[in-house]
């Protein structure tokens, strides 16, 4: 009970202090005179992947490789499987191809790049350089077709920082809300931590079990927040890309870094299963919106059987 309570509490520290992060960088950025697009782009696209981000590394470092990748390949199943099926479910989403090719493209091959980086063995050192270089040069080259090429993709992240903007906001309530963010983020990781490594130890299941689930579900609830709220508003470009950019980061930035800090060994599960379903679930979404260009409710009620189904194969079969 003990450790639920840890797994919960970590949880809940991890969501709201992955709000106010977002919040109180976008007030900063709104005060700095920063562009839509570029807050759309960098501050939401990968500001709801910061819990994440802090459980992932804080992980590697306290020599947790099964929860470090686990919970960015996990987030990243779900954020397709979970969050885009419950969306579709809600409102069918019909989007512009133009406007989400370029991140779903990129998506697809980092996803295809995990699995010949780790060889069947692991991440190195220099892994993680080439993942956090690709993901600069993925930046650098987003943010230059849209300012200066007028590319479609440009709308759609500049939605998305208003989706979630709170106008303007005094010096003292930014510096409050980043710094209260950062503070959540960091406590959350390490009692989330604690629960679940005493869960997977109570039930004798492999860490990269529970990182791959409870943690990859726990940690996606910014993304969840951001892309219901942008379905109900019928913001269907938002809602799709707020999860492209998310594992765009997940992959290239939280691993990147996890590597470059520490080596992460690969559990033999996540190399025989997860990171083929991840590659499926990545290249069956970029067919879905280039090819009907939208996501209506029967795929979505798939893609959420599909997850279902994913957590069945992780705790039965794929569970020693």
């Amino acid at each position: 009970m003990l450790d639920l309570l840890f797994l919960f509490v970590g949880i809940a520290m991890l969501t709201l202090g992955g709000e106010a992060l977002i919040k109180g960088s976008l007030a900063t950025a709104n005060r700095l005179k920063v562009s839509p697009l570029l807050s759309g782009l960098v501050i939401v696209g990968f500001g709801t992947s910061s819990p994440e981000l802090v459980v992932s590394v804080n992980a590697a470092l306290e020599g947790q490789p099964d929860i470090a990748i686990g919970n960015v390949v996990g987030s990243n199943i779900g954020n397709i499987l979970l969050i885009l099926g419950l969306c579709a479910v809600i409102t069918p989403l019909v989007v512009k191809p133009l406007a989400l090719r370029r991140d779903a493209v990129t998506m697809v091959a980092a996803s295809a790049l995990f699995p010949i980086l780790v060889g069947g063995s692991a991440l190195g050192h220099g892994d993680g350089v080439l993942f956090l270089t690709l993901l600069i040069a993925y930046l650098v080259w987003a943010y230059w077709s849209e300012k200066y090429q007028a590319a479609p993709s440009a709308e759609l992240h500049q939605a998305e920082a208003e989706e979630v903007s709170i106008g303007n906001k005094s010096t003292l309530w930014t510096v409050t809300a980043v710094s209260l963010g950062l503070v959540l983020l960091i406590a959350g990781s390490q009692v989330l931590l604690i629960g679940a490594t005493g869960i997977a130890s109570y039930f004798e299941v492999p860490e990269s079990v529970i990182g791959l689930t409870l943690v990859a579900v726990g940690t996606s609830l910014p993304e969840l927040s951001i892309s219901v709220i942008a379905a109900i508003r019928k913001h269907a470009d938002v809602a799709v890309g707020n999860i492209l950019g998310s594992n765009i980061f997940n992959l290239l930035g939280i691993l990147g870094l996890s590597a470059l800090l520490q080596p992460l060994p690969v559990h033999q599960r996540i190399l025989q299963f997860d990171q083929w379903v991840m590659l499926g679930t990545s290249i069956l979404l970029l067919f879905l919106l280039l090819s009907g260009h939208r996501l209506n409710r029967a795929e979505g009620a798939m893609l959420l059987i599909g997850y279902c189904v994913y957590i069945w194969l992780s705790f039965s079969i794929f569970g020693g």
